[in-house]
């Protein structure tokens, strides 16, 4: 006798394991439990979904067995491909959101450190000019190239410093001494 009985299995392509039980009945009949089982998949609501149960006589379940089971195996084939592709999609979700939340606080680290930098330096010019030691003050600002958004600034301090340097030739120059 040849049956085709796996073939049919074989034509609704399912993913996991499919558990079949036939219990007979005192009255010749039958009890079928189908149900499918996919252990890839991370979700735990796939235990949730119940085995599907036909009740026949053996005419009636040769006659419509894979036509009752077919969809609703494929459907929860489906399903738990789905479920394993969402927990994995949302595991990696998880992973990039930490990585973003990871690089934003050391962006957020390294924007408070040059601040801080850029601070302390300011501060010690101003200590500088205080004593009066322009050109040293000058020299202890922050540098425009490592602190372009505050370049601006910088150069307003820098030329403030400049005008406290040895005087100009040029501007207010004495003559007293020149003989004539």
């Amino acid at each position: 006798m040849q049956t085709n009985f796996f073939r049919q299995i074989a034509k609704m392509n399912l993913t996991g394991d499919l558990q079949v039980t036939i219990r007979p009945t005192q009255d010749n009949r039958f009890v079928i439990s189908v149900l499918l089982n996919n252990e890839q998949c991370g979700d735990e609501a796939r235990k949730l979904i119940p085995p599907l149960n036909l009740r026949g006589t053996a005419e009636d379940l040769d006659n419509g067995f894979f036509e009752n089971v077919a969809t609703p195996m494929q459907t929860a084939s489906g399903l738990m491909v789905d479920m394993d592709a969402y927990m994995k999609q949302v595991e990696e979700a998880k992973m990039k959101s930490a990585m973003e939340k990871e690089k934003a606080d050391r962006e957020k680290k390294e924007k408070e450190a040059k601040d801080k930098k850029y601070n302390e330096a300011l501060q010690k010019a101003e200590e500088l000019e205080k004593e009066g030691k322009y050109k040293e003050a000058w020299s202890a600002l922050p540098k425009v190239s490592d602190f372009p958004e505050n370049a601006e600034h910088i150069r307003k301090k820098q030329d403030e410093y400049e005008r406290h340097f040895a005087p100009s030739l040029f501007s207010g120059t004495n003559n007293d001494n020149v003989e004539s």
